[in-house]
């Protein structure tokens, strides 16, 4: 997988969340809204950041900072689901993207890991 997909994805994703915190401050919805609106937009600042990286090492860490920032999104999102301010579409469609973007950094990580240990 590219570096280059993952960071169109957390891109589109982070458009996603923008658009999602707008649509939760309009329902005057801004404790969830605020943290959501951190940590999803995080992921894709960590993936763009890791293309600077100095080194293997802080690429990894980049990586791995996006990795918990899209955990962290996954809950605020099933949080925003259970206390009915996102319907279950919307739930499942912001969900699944983000828990594809985890399973692409995690395969990142593993990667970067293995080619460090290698050298």
């Amino acid at each position: 997988m590219s570096e280059s997909k993952l960071r169109d994805i957390s891109m589109d994703f982070s458009i996603q969340i923008i658009n999602l915190v707008k649509e939760l401050k309009s329902k005057h919805e801004s404790i969830i809204s605020n943290q959501i609106g951190r940590s999803g937009t995080s992921i894709g600042a960590n993936v763009y950041e890791a293309n600077y990286a100095q080194g293997k090492k802080d690429f990894i860490s980049k990586l791995e900072i996006a990795l918990k920032e899209a955990s962290e999104t996954g809950y605020w999102l099933e949080l925003l689901y259970k206390t009915d301010y996102i319907d279950q579409k919307t739930f499942k469609t912001l969900s699944d993207q983000c828990a594809s973007i985890r399973v692409m950094l995690v395969a990142s990580c593993r990667t970067a890991k293995r080619s460090l240990e290698d050298h």
